[in-house]
Formats: C-alpha cells, structure tokens, sequence
C-alpha cells in the first residue's frame, strides 16, 4: 500500500490541475497558459532528464526532436495525408510526430553512443540541431524555408484542449520516468551512469541501453513540439530549433535534481515561474538573466540532494512538518 501513496498522490494532483479551466477563464487567466508552459517544459525535461539524469549522456539535441515533431504535424496537415476533415489534436498525427524524431534518435543515436562519451557526444547532438536547423532554413517549399509553415488557425476555440494536452503529456512523461526507473531498465541506466566499464562487466549491453533511453527522450520531445505546433499554428526555425528549448531542460533538470522523477517538476515550475516574471517586469534583461543563470548551473552541473528537492526538505525537517522517517520514504520514492 505504502508504494501506491505517490502514485495515488500525483493522479489527484493531476485531477485537481485539469480541473482550473473550469474555475479560471481559461482565455483571459495568465495562470492558465502559465501551467501550459510549465507542462511542457515538464515533458522536455522528463525526457532530459532520461538520458543525462539517469544514464549520464548530456544531451544537447533536444530541440532538435521538438522541431522535428512540431514538423512532423506540419507537413502531414498541409498534406492531408489521411484525408480527414480536422488534424487538429488527431492522436495519430501526434503519435507520429513523436515516432518521426525517433527514428532520427536511432539514426544518429547508434553512430553517436558508441564512439562518443561526454562533453563529444553533447557536441554530436548540438551539432545535428544546427545541420537541422539549415536544412529547414534551405528547404524551400518543402520546410516553409525561414517562414516555415503556416497552419489553419480558424479552428482554434479555446485553449483548453492546450492545457489538458500539456497535463496529460507531463503525466505521461513523469510515469514512463517513474516506471523505467523501478524497473531493470532503469537499474541498468543507473549502473551505465555510475560505471560504464563495471556495468558492461555485469552483463549490461551498454548501446542498447543508452539508445533506447535516447530514443524515448526523443519521442517525448517529438510529443512536446506537436503539441506546441497546435498553440503556435506556425512551425519555422525561428521559433522551434533555438537553443532555448534544449538549455532550458537542462537548467530546470539541474535546478530542480537531476537523476530524480520530482526534480524536472520542481525546476520546471520553479524556472518557468523566473522566466516569465523576468520577461514581464525586465524584459530588456531577460536574455542576460537566463545567460547569468545557465552557465554557472551547467558548469557545476550539481547533483539533486545540493538543489531544491534537499532545500525542501530540508526547511520542512526544521518547521517539525514532517519526520526523519518521512524523508527517507520522500528519498526512496525521488532518487
């Protein structure tokens, strides 16, 4: 019983969040596209979180696979691949512009995770955003070229379909984490980040591992920038493959406790709460402030018990709200 009290804990969580649209304007409220944005920023993180947190690969590629997602549903809208009425919110043109990003994980994956270590296979996967992000600027009509393609705005009603979208995306992202972690799977990726050399002698095939965590943060990527393909109704270089949305997850990943399924929610909110108020009341700094934040935090790169899910825990031990014994269920349940 005492495994299911986090589980049962995050879906009403989840509950009581899908139920704001009904209490708060959900076109006027701020709060509103706020946890939308969080949301998303959940799901890039999750998937970040996979492959650096858990199997010690920093990856630097993860707006790469939001773009190729947010592509993917371009394309096959201005195509009409299925000839039906709507491909607004159509699971199966999400499900493929998750699965069309990681084909290309696979592609670069294998090649990149078998010679690469490091600071050289980050450097692999920033490279292949850039080689992407030329290759969508020259397209010409195929990609939209520097424009990019433009969708049907006309069918957007309300922004909740958005926001409960976001919120599904981040439960699913947050559980596959969660389960991966409880499994083998998630032991091997643990004994891979921890020595690779121990864990190969151990039996562990260590390529498979890496790409398949690899793969599934490209799939949760390609998910994330379908998603935002629908809020945005323009997919274009400008606004899906720059590096905002791969150091942001790695910032808030950082922030927030990598190597943990509660750190990336953390951060994210966190990060995202920042963000957003520097943008508003400092918007002529905020490029400065996100630079001043990201260097030092990717330099020293710091481990979760140094961040805020210690800090947490840390200021509740000191209030008495709650006991030694509960922290170690809270440690055993994160870490």
């Amino acid at each position: 019983m005492k495994n299911l009290k986090p589980i049962t804990s995050v879906v009403l969580a989840t509950l009581l969040l899908g139920l704001i649209p009904f209490v708060s304007d959900s076109e006027k409220s701020y709060l509103v596209y706020f946890l939308f944005l969080t949301f998303c920023h959940i799901v890039l993180t999750q998937g970040w979180n996979l492959v650096a947190g858990y199997t010690g690969q920093v990856s630097l590629g993860t707006h790469a696979f939001f773009a190729l997602g947010a592509y993917t549903t371009a394309m096959i809208w201005r195509a009409d691949l299925f000839s039906w009425e709507n491909y607004y919110f159509d699971p199966v043109t999400m499900i493929l512009s998750g699965l069309v990003p990681v084909i290309f994980a696979l592609a670069i994956g294998i090649p990149l995770l078998s010679k690469l270590h490091g600071d050289y296979f980050a450097l692999g996967t920033l490279g292949f955003g850039e080689i992407l992000k030329v290759v969508c600027i020259k397209g010409g009509q195929f990609t939209g070229g520097p424009i990019g393609i433009m969708l049907p705005s006309s069918v957007y009603t309300t922004m909740r379909p958005h926001y409960w979208t976001a919120l599904f995306l981040a439960f699913l992202a947050t559980g596959v984490v969660y389960f991966m972690t409880k499994s083998r799977v998630g032991l091997a990726l643990v004994a891979i980040s921890e020595d690779e050399t121990a864990a190969s002698s151990s039996g562990i095939y260590i390529l498979k591992y890496k790409v398949l965590a690899f793969a599934i943060s490209a799939f949760l990527s390609g998910l994330c920038g379908s998603l935002y393909a629908y809020y945005l109704f323009q997919v274009s270089p400008e606004g899906f493959l720059i590096l905002r949305w791969t150091l942001y997850p790695v910032l808030m990943c950082v922030i927030g406790g990598s190597g943990t399924v509660v750190g990336p929610i953390l951060g994210s909110l966190l990060m995202t709460a920042v963000f957003t108020v520097t943008s508003i009341y400092l918007p002529g700094i905020h490029p400065i402030f996100s630079g001043i934040i990201i260097i030092p935090v990717s330099y020293t790169h710091l481990r979760a018990h140094e961040t805020v899910l210690d800090l947490v825990c840390r200021l509740l031990l000191e209030k008495k709200k709650i006991k030694p014994e509960q922290l170690v269920f809270i440690s055993t349940h994160t870490y």
